[in-house]
């Protein structure tokens, strides 16, 4: 009876043993992965629509018939709009907080009619409104849950607009048609906020939304071709709205974890 005690003892030591050796034999298990971070610097590209928001006054003066020209022109070109850009951000638990610049080229356009019946014997401006290259450095903070970013962002915005004038006499004698160019680089604000949403590491999507306002632009409407005595200036309100969606890759700066060293 003791004999067989004694084997049972032993065989339950050997296979505790066994099982405690086996353990140590199994590879530990992997780390949790870590938690997503935005802190990184990153590319993309962006496309989407803009439309703007101001007015065209006109005013000048008749010689001929002693009459002021006063007139309110449609200023409001709109587009698509479509373009890179580049930034970093830093992540301090769920802030976020950044600094990114882009650039865009557009194919905003706007053509605004408006009739003078009295002056010139009734005459006509066109204005051909059209922006080709826009830009922003802006300022980014944020608010993150794991892969979702809602931020908010501001900063200098800059353009290029090309205004292409007509004003048509053709009731006045002799009939004349009077035409000019102006061309400007306006330094403004922009202010907006948008959404990101990371599909891997490295790569996200993002919606935004920004309002901009490049200022008044005072134009010498037509410089040449007028009668003698004859004048047409104008004042322009540039501001502008804009909606785009595009993608961005983010650079793993962050250094490779050290070798595993195993140790007997």
């Amino acid at each position: 009876m003791q004999k067989k005690i004694l084997l049972a003892s032993l065989g339950a030591c050997v296979l505790s043993g066994s099982t405690a050796l086996a353990a140590d034999l199994l590879p530990p298990p992997p780390p949790p992965p870590p938690p997503y971070t935005w802190t990184g610097v990153y590319v993309g590209g962006q496309i989407g629509y803009a439309w703007g928001a101001g007015t065209f006054d006109s005013t000048g003066f008749d010689p001929f018939t002693h009459s002021f020209i006063s007139g309110t022109l449609d200023n409001n070109p709109n587009g698509v709009l479509g373009g890179a850009h580049i930034g970093a951000q830093y992540q301090f638990n769920q802030w976020v907080f950044g600094l990114e610049g882009s650039v865009d080229g557009t194919s905003l356009t706007n053509t605004a009619l408006a009739a003078f019946p009295v002056a010139f014997g009734g005459s006509t401006l066109t204005a051909q409104t059209s922006a080709e290259v826009e830009g922003s450095i802006r300022g980014k903070f944020g608010f993150a849950w794991d892969r979702l970013l809602i931020y908010a962002t501001g900063g200098v915005a800059f353009g290029d607009f090309s205004t292409d004038f007509l004003l048509s006499a053709p009731n006045f004698h002799p009939p004349f048609f009077a035409s000019t160019n102006t061309s400007s680089t306006r330094v403004g604000w922009t202010v907006g906020g948008g959404i990101q949403y990371a599909l891997t590491n490295y790569w996200w999507v993002f919606a935004e939304y920004r309002f901009t306002d490049f200022g008044s632009l005072h134009d010498n409407v037509v410089a040449s071709g007028l009668p003698v005595g004859a004048f047409l200036n104008g004042n322009r309100q540039l501001e502008q709205n804009q909606v785009q969606v595009g993608f961005s890759y983010r650079f793993d700066l962050t250094p490779p974890p050290p070798p595993l060293v195993a140790k007997y």
